[in-house]
């Protein structure tokens, strides 16, 4: 018999990033025996990218954990809805927004925030033909805003890197929030200047969340693998 355990933790990244950032967590997860798996999310919209997730998890059998990062928070709080399969949720430095909420109007209440005056807009075209902005973090500012915590060198390495985040991410009302039926964890990054330390705390406080606060950036889980792991494995304790 096997004795691999049977919980799947699904890892969601957020705006600027892909899913290398979970690098350290999964490797610590799979040390441990778990299942990961690191979808990439396509960041066009909250109704393209839930809508990606949820059928993208509808595929894997068994209990799932959804673990979102930013705006990765977001997407897992959108499409694990109404999936019977997922047993929790984990915001890491992530968005747990409520029905109708725009993230964007969430954003502009924060005073820990400072990614708006770090952003870098291009255009991009839908199927119609409609011109809308997508958004990256200008280079100079990427390591002070959303890395803080890690050499520059490093930063430098992943503002390269990053995936630009349609500004539909932010503009586009959030569904029925799965928070309200599911247990949830959150970490709290303390210097996050990126969602920002006060509106993920608010999030996770409204989402009844258990919340652990960790010193560090937006990438805590860069910065700090083994305690989000931990946070995470918290989260896994709790279902076995």
């Amino acid at each position: 018999m096997s004795t691999e355990p049977s919980i799947t933790v699904v890892l969601v990244h957020g705006a600027f990033a892909d899913a290398s950032g979970w690098n350290g967590v999964i490797e610590k997860l799979q040390t441990a025996g778990y299942k990961v798996i690191a979808p990439a999310n396509p960041l066009r919209g909250i109704h393209i990218d839930a809508a990606y997730l949820a059928d993208f998890i509808k595929q894997i059998e068994g209990p799932l954990l959804l673990v979102g990062h930013s705006y990765g928070g977001a997407t897992i709080t959108n499409a694990a809805t109404g999936n019977e399969n997922v047993v929790g949720l984990v915001y890491v430095a992530g968005f747990a927004p409520d029905l109708d909420e725009k993230l964007i109007e969430v954003e502009d209440g924060s005073k820990d925030s400072i990614l708006n005056a770090a952003l870098q807009p291009y255009k991009y075209s839908l199927e119609n033909g409609e011109m809308v902005d997508e958004f990256y973090i200008k280079s100079e500012l990427f390591h002070k805003t959303f890395a803080g915590d890690l050499t520059e060198e490093l930063a430098a390495v992943m503002s390269a890197a990053q995936r630009p985040a349609s500004v539909l991410a932010f503009s586009e009302a959030n569904g029925e929030p799965a928070w309200k039926k599911l247990p949830s964890w959150a970490v709290v990054a303390t210097g996050d200047k990126a969602a920002g330390s006060d509106v993920v705390r608010s999030m996770a406080q409204r989402a009844g969340a258990k919340i652990t606060e960790l010193e560090g950036s937006h990438v805590i889980m860069v910065s700090k693998p083994q305690e989000v792991t931990d946070v995470i494995m918290e989260a896994i304790n709790s279902y076995a």
